[in-house]
């Protein structure tokens, strides 16, 4: 595993963190999460315009966007099941690095085809402001931008493989981010001689997103 990099105050790059084996076991438990709570295509407030990306949730919590807003919710806004619990291994991320007294509520899993996109955004929708938020990068590379609160602050872009954790913390915490594009370049989730699990197209990226949602202390409500 390569050293971390500051990338920006408060914005932390693990490259590498987790090892082929780390990814391939990963792998096999978000494809039962996966199983449990389906991906779907979230849409954007106001307008219903669908996102590039789809995604699902485990946790007690899930991140769900559709006409009414933006919101955390306890079960899949389609099935109506509760979400299913975050992976053991992505808990263990979140202990060694989020330097956070309580575990993640919510863990995002967005699924990147080839030509998805995501545009550049705040991570506001939480009371626990002061808790990390925690990306951990498998299949194929992608470019990530960030830059500052102010949406018109000048950005940067580091790519993002396969493996690598990313902490947005502290004066990071509500940093303007997104993903520009997936690289044209074979995935390593399993390395170059295995395929893809089955909920991952050949050219496609996953990220999880941990994050801590209510203060600790206080029970979820949504």
């Amino acid at each position: 595993m390569i050293a971390a990099v500051e990338l920006a105050p408060g914005l932390i790059l693990h490259p590498g963190y987790l090892d082929e084996a780390a990814r391939r076991h990963l792998a096999a438990d978000l494809a039962l999460c996966l199983a449990a709570a389906a991906p779907y295509r979230p849409r954007m407030p106001r307008t219903d315009h669908p996102f590039s990306v789809r995604m699902t949730n485990c946790g007690v919590l899930g991140w769900v966007s559709d006409k009414a807003g933006y919101r955390y919710q306890a079960h899949h806004p389609e099935t109506g099941l509760p979400w299913p619990p975050i992976p053991a291994l992505a808990l263990s991320a979140w202990e060694a690095l989020a330097g956070y007294p309580a575990p993640p509520e919510a863990c995002l899993v967005n699924l990147y085809a080839a030509d998805a996109r995501m545009g550049l955004h705040q991570d506001r929708d939480e009371a626990a402001l002061d808790a990390p938020v925690l990306s951990l990068s498998l299949g194929a590379s992608a470019v990530f931008r960030y830059g500052g609160r102010n949406r018109r602050d000048p950005t940067r872009s580091v790519r993002l493989h396969a493996g690598d954790a990313l902490i947005m913390g502290g004066p990071a915490r509500l940093a303007h981010h997104g993903i520009d594009r997936i690289l044209p370049s074979p995935p390593d989730l399993l390395g170059a001689r295995e395929p893809a699990p089955g909920f991952l197209p050949p050219d496609g990226r996953c990220n999880l997103t941990l994050r801590r949602v209510t203060q600790p202390g206080r029970r979820p409500t949504a």
